[in-house]
């Protein structure tokens, strides 16, 4: 039946381009009126960034976009907004000072004659919304922004997809902040907008989810269509296989060899986003860890490095229980880190080369609470001539610097502090094919100084090649380890999603 229904979108032939990176090649596919469309694939795979072309976030390189025979190909987001295409972002953006009404409604407050606010017809019409989706119990249109849950949080957002106009719904990840009651209560109101003529795209990780709600799967792998199946005619098995499709790359090929001794163990920890974690990780060993966005893997990394507490259990380092509070803790147990976001959390961009990599050795080497220069440099070039960093002096800015380069000052500082733990969070994230090599080459150089390695990523070739065993992550737990023998993309997957078996 859902075939003779009107046609609501067409996306032909949508490419899309960043440095260095295809981010989608020839996208082509259709939503029907009536019909819940969603669209599945690794991190990475171009599923967020055909939502941001679809709201016109991201203008599209080559291809056409039509919503209900409206060309939006070079719209604004603003009439993208306008021609009914709405957005339910998976990271609500609440303002904490006002209302939930006032929130529904920002950017687009209803006015009055004389240009004032129409407070009396915004609050109206956010009650007619609740009341018509069912929502009347689940929030309270005077509380402000401050004091809403993530669901309630959640709601405004769809709230404000919901305004008159809308023709079709995107939902980026909406069930990451909700309880299953307030899932169930997610799909009904999905139904709702079925049964109402809209169209809706539904992203998600969560294969049963999607197995559960929508008509159709369109499935992307490294930003390209690799399938576009009924629901009917397919099962999450082939979800999985179609995701992790392609030929594995060939990885980089490290020297083999792990030693006995323990250097970090994690037993019973507990925290906000982690249940029950246990696992040891040896001298020269580098443990990958997967898992797809909202995992807890950033968020384990950074309670082992004292940046986030933990409620209960213990993390010990060369047999030794560590009282870890914060980052200090952290590096007098001789434990490093490179966090994912460098130019955030990594690097201070206006500061030299030699200040920002020697800023884990400053309390070893002043003296008195005083610095001398020659001793910071003494420490810190034989590690920038050793990563082959590209930089015309030590003064220079590392905010000048390339990806790659700004990415082994980061490892310069952590290998100055000589440590027995190191924690890479995406290693290699935005940097180029030839810097990527020789971060390779110098994680299996740590591994082969016995430094332990925890290392984070979304890359299959990278988790593959360069792991001897590979941790999975899903919403706050962990697997069992796999060995790098039995390890492949379709285990992985299956371990992300929660189809794994424990």
């Amino acid at each position: 039946m859902t075939s003779e229904l009107k046609t609501i979108l067409e996306v032909s032939g949508v490419s899309k381009s960043f440095p260095g990176v295809k981010a989608l090649s020839a996208l082509s596919m259709t939503v029907q009126q009536g019909e819940v469309v969603a669209f599945v694939g690794e991190n990475g795979a171009g599923k967020s960034t055909l939502l941001k072309i679809l709201c016109a976030d991201y203008r599209l390189d080559e291809g056409s976009i039509h919503l209900d025979g409206m060309d939006l190909s070079a719209s604004t987001p603003r009439e993208a907004r306008n021609a009914g295409l709405r957005l339910v972002r998976q990271e609500p953006e609440i303002v904490p000072d006002i209302t939930v009404a006032e929130n529904v409604f920002i950017g687009e407050y209803p006015r009055k004659h004389k240009g004032l606010v129409d407070f009396p017809a915004m609050r109206s019409a956010v009650e007619a919304l609740l009341d018509r989706y069912g929502f009347t119990e689940m929030i309270d249109i005077d509380m402000l922004g401050r004091s809403l849950s993530p669901a309630q949080m959640h709601l405004v957002e769809i709230l404000r997809a919901l305004k008159q106009g809308v023709k079709l719904v995107a939902f980026d990840e909406p069930t990451s902040s909700l309880t299953p009651k307030e899932t169930d209560k997610l799909f009904e109101l999905i139904r709702t907008l079925q049964s109402e003529g809209l169209g809706v795209i539904y992203v998600s990780h969560r294969l049963h989810e999607v197995m559960a709600i929508a008509n159709r799967v369109v499935v992307l792998k490294d930003g390209k269509q690799t399938g576009n199946k009924k629901i009917e005619e397919t099962n999450e098995q082939e979800i999985v296989r179609l995701m992790v499709g392609r030929e594995l790359a060939q990885g980089y090929q490290r020297h083999e060899g792990s030693q006995k001794e323990v250097v970090l163990e994690v037993k019973g920890l507990e925290s906000r986003w982690h249940q029950g974690i246990n696992f040891k990780i040896h001298a020269g060993e580098v443990v990958g860890f997967a898992g797809l966005v909202g995992a807890g893997r950033t968020e384990l990394a950074k309670v082992i490095f004292g940046e986030y507490p933990h409620s209960a259990g213990t993390i010990s380092v060369c047999g030794e229980v560590k009282q870890i509070r914060n980052s200090a803790d952290a590096i007098a147990a001789n434990i490093g880190f490179v966090p994912e976001n460098r130019k955030a959390e990594g690097l201070i961009l206006v500061r030299s080369v030699m200040e920002n990599a020697s800023m884990a050795i400053y309390s070893k080497l002043a003296r008195f609470g005083i610095l001398n220069k020659q001793d910071l440099v003494n420490q810190v070039n034989p590690y920038v001539n050793k990563l082959e960093i590209k930089t015309p002096s030590l003064d220079q800015e590392v905010g000048k610097l390339s990806g790659g380069n700004q990415q082994k000052v980061v490892l310069a500082r952590w290998l100055a502090a000589e440590p027995k733990l190191m924690i890479l969070d995406e290693p290699t994230r935005a940097v180029d094919v030839g810097a990527k090599a020789e971060i390779y080459q110098l994680i299996d150089s740590m591994a082969q100084q016995g430094i332990a390695i925890m290392m984070i990523s979304s890359e299959m070739p990278e988790l593959l090649s360069m792991s001897d065993r590979i941790i999975v992550m899903c919403d706050g737990q962990i697997s069992q380890p796999i060995e790098k023998k039995d390890a492949t993309e379709e285990i992985i997957v299956n371990y992300a999603i929660g189809t794994g078996k424990a």
